[in-house]
């Protein structure tokens, strides 16, 4: 598929989000007996509905706050105890505020004084905070508004910069309507700086970096489907590449408040241009985006960088045959698992398989402990599993937990480069492979040779899925042969093959069509690897303890999850 690039290109204002002119926003403001939500209260509530210019209702009521009015305020307001008698509740009028609300995007000047009253009511009142999308009229006036134009930004000074009809007075609905056409004012002056959007509008009112605001126009342009991007210096060359279900969107996010990163605003330092690359499906992207990344190095990327540098843990021929960690593999090589993305778990799965050679001993035994090992490695862990729960079991009735999990993790360092090394087979010996998935009536269809994604599409609702699979067979990429080498490795990249098999894999993939028959070994390990692996996520979200000497409590915990691995034969 071919790439697109994109610098400036400027599409239609309805292509790039959604227009300012079909959002609906609510101007809103508060009268209140101070000025801290922690010890005053609201007076009065006024809101005003706009679209598209238009005035679409008003919302406008006093407020008792359950306590006296201050002097000082009453004299500011004009708000007294005597007008607040009988007035609704903070929680029933803020209730009917929301209900007027409804998804409209909330505007205030000085939002987060206003923000600040709602939020304490609700928790006051126990009500969930809607969470709205909140427009500040002041912030946004110090971003576009100099010193030559108006000498500050408060309210009164801004409605009669713009022509405000209403002069704000301290009380709410005035003051609201004035904020009505500050916010159309501004709105007005945001156009000169490409904000048409209510995504522009968002972007434009965060807390941006200049380089982002300068230049965000590198995403006009980008396409809505799903696809990798790449960020390219002025040479043209990479400088970080992403995917994304939707490039444009994504792209996006890169000029907004929400990207805080320091080393993508580096980036964008260096950008003048944006590359697309629309891909059929999810997979396709993320295929085609750790192919970039290993071929190109992009410097803002830090991972899949160096696929040379995953190492091996492999078996020599003979009577005098070693386990040796490797990041190359050849014919003298009897056997291996992995790959490893670090030399220290590939040394833990040694120490684990080291165990079924202590068993045989030395001497006529050396080739049965060689045996022993390769079979473990070729994908029947029953000894490897039975061998390390011994190991285990006097420990954890020691209660000796560190030296369990010790074991427990080397253990786990094995299990996964076997698996690893089975799944990597188990694609190459499939050969070419056909499958589809059914996402909401469209089938998206893959075809992968020796674990390589060759060709992807999509069949629509109405087309039949077999002939969109047969065409994709027929344009399918040649995949060069696998490595001859002691293990079946794929023939493109490992991180790729990790993602062509989780996707065949996952429920609701239908496989068409298989050289060979896909499958892995029946003692495989499986079962145990994924109770270590729950044990361990249970550990980081802190719903188990797993300490090295864990306190009285958490010990006959402890040593149950120890000793799983001992029972499992």
């Amino acid at each position: 598929m071919s790439e697109q690039r994109h610098v400036s290109d400027q599409l239609s204002i309805d292509d790039l989000g959604r227009p300012l002119a079909e959002v609906t926003f609510v101007v809103l403001d508060l009268e209140t007996t101070g000025g801290s939500p922690a010890d005053a209260g609201i007076t009065e509530i006024g809101a005003v509905k706009v679209h598209g210019g238009e005035v679409l209702g008003e919302f406008a009521t006093l407020v008792d706050p359950g306590h006296d009015v201050p002097a000082f305020i009453a004299s500011l307001t004009g708000i007294t105890n005597a007008m607040l008698i009988g007035a609704p509740s903070v929680p029933a009028a803020t209730a009917s505020l929301w209900e007027f609300i409804g998804d409209a995007v909330v505007v205030a000047h000085n939002a987060p004084y206003d923000i600040g009253f709602l939020k304490a009511a609700a928790a006051k009142s126990g009500h969930v905070w809607p969470q709205p999308r909140v427009l500040d009229t002041a912030r946004l006036a110090r971003r576009l508004l100099g010193r030559d134009d108006v000498r500050n930004v408060k309210l009164a000074t801004l409605a009669s910069f713009f022509g405000s009809p209403t002069t704000p007075i301290h009380r709410a609905l005035d003051d609201a309507r004035a904020t009505v056409a500050v916010l159309h004012g501004l709105l007005e002056r945001a156009a000169s700086h490409h904000v048409w959007t209510l995504e522009d509008l968002v972007s434009f009112t965060g807390r941006t970096h200049e380089v982002q605001r300068r230049k965000r126009n590198l995403a006009d342009g980008l396409p809505r489907s799903p696809g990798v991007y790449v960020f390219r210096d002025a040479q043209g060359d990479p400088l970080y590449v992403g995917t994304s279900r939707c490039i444009r969107d994504r792209v996006r996010t890169y000029f907004t408040a929400s990207e805080p990163r320091a080393r993508m605003r580096d980036m964008l330092h260096l950008a003048s241009e944006v590359t697309a690359i629309p891909c059929a499906s999810a997979l396709e992207a993320h295929v085609r985006e750790i192919r970039l990344i290993g071929e190109h190095r992009p410097p803002f990327n830090r991972r899949s960088r160096n696929p040379q540098r995953q190492q091996w843990l492999a078996l020599s021929h003979g009577s005098d045959a070693r386990l040796t960690v490797t990041s190359k593999l050849s014919q003298r090589h009897r056997t291996a698992i992995g790959p490893y993305p670090h030399r220290a778990e590939a040394l833990q799965a040694a120490e684990s398989l080291r165990v079924l050679a202590e068993a045989c001993g030395d001497g006529p035994s050396a080739n049965a402990a060689a045996d022993a090992i390769a079979a473990a490695m070729a994908g029947d862990t029953r000894s490897l599993i039975a061998a390390i729960g011994e190991r285990i079991r006097p420990l954890t009735e020691a209660t000796r937990f560190e030296r369990a999990r010790e074991w427990r993790d080397r253990l786990e360092a094995a299990l996964r480069g076997i698996e690893r090394a089975a799944v990597f087979h188990a694609l190459v010996r499939a050969g070419t492979i056909g499958a589809a998935r059914l996402d909401d009536r469209t089938w998206t269809l893959h075809v992968i040779r020796e674990g390589r994604l060759v060709a992807a599409g999509v069949a629509e609702p109405g087309q039949d899925p077999r002939e969109v699979l047969t065409a994709l067979y027929a344009v399918a990429e040649d995949s060069p042969a696998a490595p001859r080498v002691p293990i079946a490795r794929p023939s493109g990249l490992v991180e790729e093959s990790h993602l062509v098999w989780r996707w065949l894999t996952e429920p609701g993939t239908r496989l068409a069509h298989s050289d060979s028959p896909l499958h892995l070994p029946v003692h495989l390990g499986g079962d145990v690897l994924s109770t270590v692996r729950t044990i361990r996520a249970q550990v980081r979200a802190g719903l188990t303890s797993d300490d090295a000497q864990p306190r009285t409590r958490h010990r006959s915990q402890a040593r149950r999850r120890h000793s799983t691995i001992s029972r499992a034969r």
